[in-house]
């Protein structure tokens, strides 16, 4: 028996180190089917820049050997998972597919991720065969060309937990299965698409919803009523739609709601005082509608808001001194309505903020002192408000730390504010008031200036010495004053690369005098600029050839200037070229060919001077009226050239 027993042992073992040593050919894991489905796509795929799908091949297992696929123990595909936008420790993949979706990917019947998404050249229709992926909980199909409508077919997939199509050229409506059969999706982006129609009432039956996006389509109805049942949301985006009525008062239920976007759509009413209810808010955005009444009181029970955007609708009344209670608030942007009244002192409550925009209202009387608590307040912009007892701007101002001022027409006058001296301000917009006097010498010491505008004023000075030292100054507007002697200092001032080049100068309306230096467009502060305006202004002298050579001149404007000479040729070079005006000046000669052929040109105004010759042949539509005026031009669209 010992002998059987040992024998038995031995071949046990010899059979194992023998089957160790010989290896056995592996059985193929992938489902027959499902790397049908596989290939199909890959076969579809007219480009594959990164070769995402490289190592889907036929004669390998689709389980084992295939990126971006997984498989359950039985061989069936679980995850699909080939976006054109990933990243890791070290990496990031930017790339795209060029292709369509096959009908076969339904035949993927064990999936649970499908996400082909940001291959931004993926085209054709969703296959309605996407619906009978009943395992599915995570669909993502964003950033395509995808076209055609949501298959209706998508009312099966009742798994879904995730479903993104947005940034597609996706219309039509959506189906109202897919509302009613949406109750575990916890996310939905269809944004970026061209879906019209309703947004259906069963999108209350969502329950589980965190996250819904529908912007930047054509949904044309009103909001639901009984969106207020989604209690779980937390980001609701409806904006840049057609929505019309009411903002529903049942929003004041989500009480988890972090972000609310509703801007650019055609709401109108009032806002809802409901709105308290939004103890969770962090971001609303209701700018851009046509909302009317006054803000609600109850907007100062908002305990986590940090930015209220309004902006740009009919709302009225007086602000709110409840607003004062948003302790965590750091934007308010209130621009473009009817407020009347004052501003309300408690605003000083608001120590979080660091941008006020009050612009473009009826608000008046003194701008409350408190406000200079507001310790790290950036942004002040009150332009275009009657706030007649302003008059000079308050000496509290100096106690504020600001990067961006604006008090455009606000009824300020004096002199140029002292305080500047030694103000940080990078943004500054005095224009359409009642300033005068002259531009001080430490205008200088505001190096951090990048924009300023002082138009439509009274100052009378010439431009200081100083006026060199604003190394980041890129846009400069001093239309209508009465500034007189040298511009030229203008265009040589200082710059700190990358920063200071000049995007746009406005200095028409005043008493410089010229000529222009004929440097003006070699100079480096200039080599960017896209707008030059110097009309009306007793400049004298020639117009310089060197502004052929700013490749980015968009809009060059010498009306009224008293030049001489000829057009140059050389403008022709400035390839960007869209406006020309030269009106009302002693121009002589032909007008260029080069000039009259630039590829933009939208508008040219040689009118009343005294050029002569055939006006060149153009492509662009050039009114009569711009070449009236000069008794020696002919030819289209003036009167034929005599022979």
């Amino acid at each position: 028996m010992e002998t059987i027993c040992h024998n038995t042992l031995f071949f046990f073992f010899f059979f194992i180190i023998i089957f160790s040593l010989v290896p056995l050919k592996p059985l193929e894991a992938c489902h027959p089917v499902d790397k049908e489905a596989l290939l199909d796509f890959k076969h579809r795929a007219k480009a594959d820049p990164s070769q995402l799908l490289k190592t889907w091949n036929s004669t390998t297992d689709c389980c084992t050997s295939w990126e971006g696929i997984a498989c359950d123990p039985t061989g069936r595909v679980v995850n699909l998972s080939r976006p054109g936008l990933a990243s890791g420790d070290d990496f990031i993949l930017d790339t795209w597919i060029t292709g369509t979706l096959p009908p076969s990917l339904g035949n993927l019947s064990s999936l649970h991720l499908l996400d082909l998404s940001n291959l931004k050249d993926l085209t054709g229709q969703v296959p309605r065969e996407l619906g009978k992926l009943s395992s599915l909980t995570h669909l993502f199909l964003d950033s395509n060309k995808l076209s055609g409508s949501i298959p209706a077919t998508f009312g099966n997939l009742n798994r879904l937990t995730k479903l993104y199509l947005s940034d597609n050229n996706l219309s039509g409506t959506v189906p109202l299965t897919a509302f009613n059969s949406f109750t575990s999706l916890s996310e939905l982006d269809l944004s970026g698409n061209q879906l019209s129609g309703e947004i259906p009432d069963s999108i209350g039956n969502m329950v589980s919803l965190l996250k819904l996006d529908l912007h930047g389509n054509s949904f044309s109805s009103r909001i639901p009523e009984n969106i207020g049942r989604i209690k779980k949301l937390e980001y609701l985006d409806l904006s840049e739609n057609e929505l019309s009525g009411r903002i529903p008062s049942s929003i004041g239920n989500l009480s988890g709601l972090v972000l609310l976007n509703l801007n650019k759509n055609r709401l109108s009413g009032s806002i809802p005082s409901s709105i308290s209810g939004l103890r969770s808010l962090q971001f609303c955005r209701l700018s851009e509608n046509e909302l009317t009444g006054a803000i609600p009181p109850s907007i100062g029970s908002l305990p986590k808001i940090q930015r209220l955007i309004f902006e740009n609708n009919k709302l009225r009344g007086k602000l709110p001194a409840t607003i004062g209670h948003l302790s965590t608030l750091t934007d308010l942007y209130f621009s473009n309505n009817n407020f009347t009244g004052k501003i309300p002192s408690s605003f000083g409550n608001l120590h979080s903020l660091m941008a006020l925009d009050l612009s473009r209202n009826q608000l008046g009387g003194e701008i409350p002192p408190q406000l200079a608590k507001l310790e790290i307040l950036q942004d002040l912009d009150l332009s275009f408000n009657p706030l007649l007892e302003l008059q000079t701007i308050p000496d509290w101002f100096s106690q504020l730390k600001l990067f961006r001022l604006k008090l455009a027409k606000t009824g300020i006058k004096g002199q140029f504010p002292s305080f500047l001296s030694s103000s940080s301000v990078s943004t500054l917009d005095l224009s359409s008031n009642e300033l005068t006097g002259k531009l001080p010498s430490w205008i200088g010491n505001m190096t951090n200036l990048s924009f300023l505008n002082l138009s439509n004023n009274g100052f009378f000075s010439t431009i200081p010495d100083g006026f060199r030292n604003l190394g980041l100054l890129m846009d400069l507007d001093l239309h209508s004053n009465n500034l007189s002697g040298d511009m030229n200092i203008i265009f040589k001032k200082s710059f700190q690369e990358p920063l200071g080049h000049y995007n746009s100068i406005d200095l028409s309306g005043n008493k410089f005098s010229g000529p222009i230096i004929e440097s003006v467009g070699d100079q480096e502060v200039m080599e960017s600029i896209s707008s030059l305006t110097l009309s009306h202004n007793p400049l004298g002298g020639h117009i310089p050839k060197s502004l052929g050579k700013l490749s980015g001149l968009q809009e060059l404007r010498l009306v009224r200037n008293g030049l001489s000479g000829k057009i140059p040729a050389e403008i022709g070079n400035a390839k960007e070229m869209k406006t020309i005006l030269l009106s009302d000046n002693k121009l002589s000669g032909a007008i260029p060919t080069e000039v009259m052929n630039l590829k933009g040109l939208q508008e040219f105004d040689v009118s009343r001077n005294r050029l002569s010759g055939k006006i060149p042949p153009h492509k662009a539509n050039i009114p009569k009226g711009s070449f009236l005026g000069n008794s020696g031009l002919c030819g289209s669209p003036l009167p034929p050239c005599k022979l």
